[in-house]
């Protein structure tokens, strides 16, 4: 019977994802999971978004591009991660529209409104940041809940595929108790 489940369940060990258990569990419920993530993900954000998020954030403090990225990121809670490829081509139109400048420190460009760019900023102020829509909010509620599923199983199937019989017997307690409180925030009122 070489291959079959038999005594503690390892006998899955060192294969790949779906062969053996506990291996097939774990890799389906990823699956469910990354499929749930995948279809909560909210609609892309368009290039005029990039660019009155940039003057909003500038409008604070002047920033270098990654710090600009991070910023968005952060406040639209992990829904909207701009890619460098849109961000430095704005930060570039910006700069030769006039509203930006960007100053060389320690190898690093630090860009900051400039006079034309604050009048853009204030005229915009009147807007919602990109982030603050209720679209961006609610694609950040909408896909955190998966993105942590998601997260988790990931590490269901490392303790699967590497832990000993004593690990794995501990973090199933943990999964236990974790879908426990999961289904007792259901029932509070």
């Amino acid at each position: 019977m070489s291959g079959s489940f038999m005594g503690d369940g390892f006998t899955g060990r060192g294969r790949g994802p779906g062969q053996g258990w506990p291996a097939t569990g774990i890799w389906e419920a990823m699956e469910q999971l990354r499929g749930a993530f995948e279809q909560k993900v909210g609609p892309r954000m368009g290039r005029g978004d990039v660019r009155s998020a940039v003057i909003a954030l500038l409008a604070e403090k002047p920033m270098h591009g990654y710090q600009i990225i991070a910023e968005i990121e952060e406040r639209s809670g992990g829904a909207w991660k701009p890619s460098p490829g849109s961000v430095y081509p704005t930060l570039q139109l910006l700069a030769d529209e006039g509203l930006v400048r960007a100053e060389e420190s320690n190898g690093r460009k630090t860009y900051s409104l400039t006079d034309e760019g604050r009048q853009a900023a204030d005229a915009g102020a009147e807007k919602s940041a990109p982030w603050e829509t209720p679209g961006a909010r609610d694609s950040a509620r909408a896909t955190a809940l998966p993105k942590a599923g998601i997260d988790l199983a990931q590490a269901a199937a490392q303790v699967a595929r590497s832990g000993s019989p004593e690990q794995v017997k501990q973090a199933v307690a943990v999964l236990d108790e974790a879908r426990r409180k999961l289904f007792s925030i259901l029932a509070q009122d």
